[in-house]
């Protein structure tokens, strides 16, 4: 056991492809996710979901999330309730435990195939289910030890009252907002003032995910773990105690975005704090990382005035993601957070679904390696079990990606499949993309290979695609 591999996975919100140097980014660099980038694999076609909650659901449970009637969501915000005493954690267990779907008692989840084999797991930091959870949820899901957030609608505040660690209420001293500190997410001097002002915001949610995350390493360096730390950056609204020196005086950028980057380079930070902790235990050689994102890029680096500025170009006029959508250029976006492709968080284009996905193993996958190898973040469910040695569940949708890393050839999907507000998107291995709308209903086919940017719709020349 003692020779197992580790595994690291730390899961990005809101994080473009385009925002990581490793992919373009011009603005900026974070050096320490290049390093993984460097010393692993970079992946240019993994895809995750349209928004948070469906793609932490589908990595869990190794389905894709285009299911009839395989999980629900509970409401988000509960948790502000218990801030404000208008309901106790007893009655927020009760709500959540017996509405919406509960997991069947042969459900098998993601860190249950590391547990199975003896490894121990942890979860630190923003909850894996959404949009509100239990500490019974969370363990009866495989997690060992957790630490963080139980309510996505309280994540979009960096400064919480309180956190959980396996179950139990842990209050943050110098936290006193019962908000976590969230704010409007767009830029005035009125909001930036909200932002600057330091009352009862005294402990960065990340300040204490990096602790539990280097006390978990240090208690478990003898033993295999599985390790997942879903971080809130960089989600907005933007919140960051003080900006990087990277962008501090870059003249090219304005003090909001110089904001908004250094939450990103805050994450770098915490990559580089886990590689070096990994070496100083000895372990660093027999640690696989991986680092990904939930789904593609976000805007919310807004300039004053610009309120609905994720959903209409610079002139005011909104994008109906039919024949109009978003682009950098159209849309303001200083950083290319998308890499140039279309669409944004929410919709299906590949902007919105399309992630950063890297993975480092030192003596195991070849150094500066980039793989066009099409994945899916269901993927991974049957790449940790081919990896550690145990038998997949049965009927999941995911396949291993293990053959790619180690350099050989292997299996690829057929089609990856992914849903959407407006309606669902298939991509086939040999780069068609189809898209269906709901309103009006109409499909749309692109040519990824000739045409990532899907701007030349081939639906009428192809019917029988």
């Amino acid at each position: 056991m003692k020779n197992k591999t580790n595994i690291i996975f730390i899961y990005a919100d809101d994080l473009g492809q385009g925002m990581l140097s490793c992919y373009g980014q011009q603005h900026f660099s974070t050096p320490n996710i290049d390093r993984l980038a460097g010393e692993g694999m970079r992946f240019t076609q993994a895809y995750g979901c349209a928004f948070c909650a469906p793609s932490r659901a589908s990595m869990m449970t190794g389905l894709h999330d285009c299911h009839r009637g395989t999980w629900t969501y509970t409401r988000g915000g509960i948790y502000n309730q218990l801030s404000a005493g208008q309901i106790t954690l007893r009655e927020i267990d009760e709500l959540i435990h017996t509405t919406g779907l509960q997991a069947g008692a042969n459900e098998v989840f993601l860190p249950q195939v590391a547990a199975d084999s003896g490894y121990v797991t942890g979860q630190i930091g923003k909850c894996e289910w959404g949009f509100d959870t239990t500490g019974d949820r969370i363990r009866r899901h495989g997690w060992q030890y957790h630490y963080g957030y139980y309510d996505h609608a309280r994540c979009h505040g960096f400064y919480p009252p309180f956190l959980f660690e396996n179950g139990q209420m842990v209050e943050i001293r110098g936290n006193t907002r019962p908000d976590c500190g969230v704010h409007l997410d767009w830029e005035s001097p009125q909001n930036s003032e909200i932002r600057q002002d330091r009352k009862g915001k005294a402990v960065y949610s990340q300040d204490i995910f990096d602790q539990k995350i280097k006390d978990f390493l240090q208690q478990h360096r003898n033993t295999p773990f599985f390790l997942y730390h879903p971080s809130q950056l960089p989600h907005g609204p933007i919140a960051i105690p003080e900006i990087h020196p990277e962008v501090k005086e870059n003249p090219h950028l304005t003090p909001f975005e110089k904001e908004y980057a250094s939450m990103i380079l805050r994450l770098d930070q915490t990559v580089g704090l886990i590689l070096e902790e990994l070496e100083r235990l000895g372990i660093d050689d027999r640690t696989m990382i991986v680092f990904s994102s939930d789904n593609g890029h976000e805007v919310y680096a807004l300039q004053q005035g610009r309120t609905t500025g994720r959903q209409q170009d610079l002139n005011g006029q909104p994008f109906d993601n039919i024949k109009t959508k978003f682009y950098s250029d159209l849309g303001g976006d200083i950083f290319n957070g998308n890499g140039g492709m279309a669409g944004l968080k929410w919709s299906s284009w590949e902007g919105g679904t399309r992630i950063p996905y890297l993975v480092r193993l030192p003596g195991v996958i070849e150094p500066d390696s980039v793989s066009d190898h099409m994945l899916a973040n269901f993927d991974f469910m049957p790449t940790l079990a081919d990896l550690i040695g145990v038998e997949m569940p049965a009927g999941k949708d995911g396949i291993s990606f293990l053959p790619t890393l180690l350099g050989k050839s292997q299996q690829q999907h057929d089609f990856i499949v992914y849903a959407s507000g407006q309606g669902p998107a298939l991509v086939t291995v040999d780069g068609w993309k189809l898209r269906y709308i709901n309103q009006p209903e109409n499909f749309q086919l692109y040519d990824l290979k000739a045409d990532y940017r899907e701007e030349d719709d081939l639906a009428t020349d192809h019917p029988d695609l």
